[in-house]
C-alpha cells in the first residue's frame, strides 16, 4: 500500500497535480512551533531545533540536509540552512535565537532521520539561547495542529 502511495505522489508530482496528503501529521505535547513548521524542544538556556511531522510529511523523502557551522549565531525567524527532497529545496528557519552548539552529524550520511524520526534522531541543530523570551513567540501544540489543519483546508 505503501509503495502504491509513493509512486502515485511521484507520478502526481511528474504530472504536476495536486496529491491530499495526510492530515494526521505528530504533534508533540511539549515542543514549541513555528508558522515556518519548525519545532524547539528547550532545556534550560539550550534547545534542540528540527523540522515538524508535517513539515517532512509535505516535503517527501528527505535527500540533503544543509547544515550550519557549529559558532554560527541563528536568529528567530532568520535562515540557517536548507532541507532538500525529491520535491523541493525548503529554507529551514530558526524559531529562536541564539549561538549554535551542535549539528546533528548524522543527518550528513542519514538525511531521511528527518523523514523517520523528526522529532529525535533527526534533529538539526542545539542552540544556546541568548532570549528565552522568544520563546513565547511560539505555537503550543494545540495552536500548531489547528495552524496546520487550517494551513491543510486552504490547498
Amino acid at each position: 500500500m505503501a509503495c502504491r502511495q509513493l509512486w502515485a505522489s511521484r507520478a502526481a508530482s511528474y504530472l504536476r497535480i495536486s496529491v491530499f496528503h495526510r492530515s494526521f501529521s505528530t504533534v508533540l505535547k511539549d515542543l514549541k512551533y513555528a508558522d515556518s513548521h519548525e519545532w524547539v524542544k528547550v532545556n534550560g538556556n539550550s534547545a534542540t531545533i528540527g523540522i515538524t511531522d508535517h513539515a517532512q510529511d509535505h516535503l517527501g523523502d528527505v535527500v540533503y540536509v544543509e547544515l550550519p557551522e557549529v559558532g554560527a549565531t541563528v536568529t528567530q525567524g532568520g535562515s540557517f540552512g536548507a532541507v532538500e527532497s525529491v520535491k523541493a529545496t525548503s529554507d529551514i528557519n530558526s524559531p529562536v535565537s541564539g549561538k549554535v552548539v551542535e549539528v546533528n552529524e548524522e543527518l550528513h550520511s542519514s538525511p531521511a532521520l528527518v523523514n523517520s524520526s523528526p522529532y529525535e534522531n533527526g534533529w538539526i541543530i542545539k542552540v544556546e539561547l541568548s532570549d528565552n523570551g522568544e520563546i513565547n513567540n511560539l505555537m503550543d501544540s494545540e495552536k500548531y495542529s489547528k495552524f496546520c489543519e487550517e494551513e491543510d483546508s486552504k490547498h
